[in-house]
């Protein structure tokens, strides 16, 4: 999970670095191309590998595409408009979303305390980004923000839906190709030619897409929401490290408090999942 994170704070900011010069849909139809093509030249090399193609819950796995296309469509166009720091913010109220359809829809037992602890984390997200926040962006942006989120939780519980599907071809297949031949005629009419270097960052979206959405995929087959949703928190770190790293932003010292909060908090819900089990596995 905490690894999805990281790949995930990747992925933005290679996204926004991109968003000025390309459309929302062109990113998406290289990124399910660049995983489709990543997938079929391994398993050229090395046949069945990544288990089979075929599924016995094809709605399921539909309804996960159409959500991860809906979320990759919506972080893209409110990342475009506002900085990642409130795009951010709107994305952490997911691991709320995630509890919230783990005890509707997966029936699990989540427990008070890793709803407190998941408070107190975003309360450190709170501290972290405060200093910096305007709202100064368009109403649209962060509307789109809050639809993308809605989705990625949605995925979230899809995954946990689908633990028991064997292997990760399957996963990459029935969230690919459904995304691909979905997009590609509207890719097609605002189509921007790339340079050679954009290209290969673009196929480096859909390489971090897919490791990011294989990672959750894998998470949420072997633990529950309740273990998982509040480290979700951890991608504060991971975006003050890439602000640094690529922009040269220092955190402030709020930045700094705020991020010490979101990791205890994060430790802290680990705690209480394991003291107490989430119900059903």
């Amino acid at each position: 999970m905490v690894v999805a994170m990281a790949l995930f704070a990747l992925l933005d900011a290679n996204s926004k670095l991109l968003s000025g010069r390309y459309p929302a849909d062109q990113v998406i139809v290289v990124r399910y191309a660049t995983l489709l093509l990543a997938l079929f030249a391994a398993r050229a090399v090395l046949p069945g590998l990544g288990g089979r193609l075929s599924t016995a819950h094809p709605w399921l796995h539909l309804t996960r595409a159409a959500m991860m296309i809906g979320s990759g469509f919506g972080f893209f166009l409110a990342l475009r408009e506002i900085p990642m720091a409130e795009g951010y913010l709107v994305y952490f109220t997911a691991p709320f979303m995630t509890l919230g359809l783990a005890a509707l829809v997966l029936k699990e037992r989540t427990g008070r305390a890793v709803w407190a602890w998941s408070l107190l984390g975003f309360a450190g997200v709170l501290v972290a980004m405060w200093p910096g926040l305007a709202a100064g962006g368009p109403v649209r942006a962060y509307l789109w923000a809050f639809f993308a989120t809605v989705c990625y939780a949605m995925v979230l519980t899809a995954n946990r839906l689908l633990r028991h599907e064997t292997g990760v071809a399957v996963l990459i297949l029935w969230s690919s190709l459904p995304g691909l031949i979905l997009v590609s005629p509207f890719a097609a009419m605002s189509w921007v030619a790339p340079s050679a270097l954009d290209l290969a960052a673009l196929a480096v979206n859909g390489v971090l897409a897919g490791g990011a959405t294989l990672c959750l995929a894998i998470a949420f087959r072997h633990d529950s929401a309740a273990r998982l949703a509040p480290l979700e928190f951890s991608a504060l770190v991971f975006a003050l490290s890439f602000d640094l790293a690529i922009w040269g932003v220092w955190p402030s010292a709020w930045t700094m408090v705020g991020a010490m909060i979101v990791v205890f908090a994060c430790l802290m819900s680990q705690r209480a999942a394991q003291a107490k089990p989430s119900g059903k596995t």
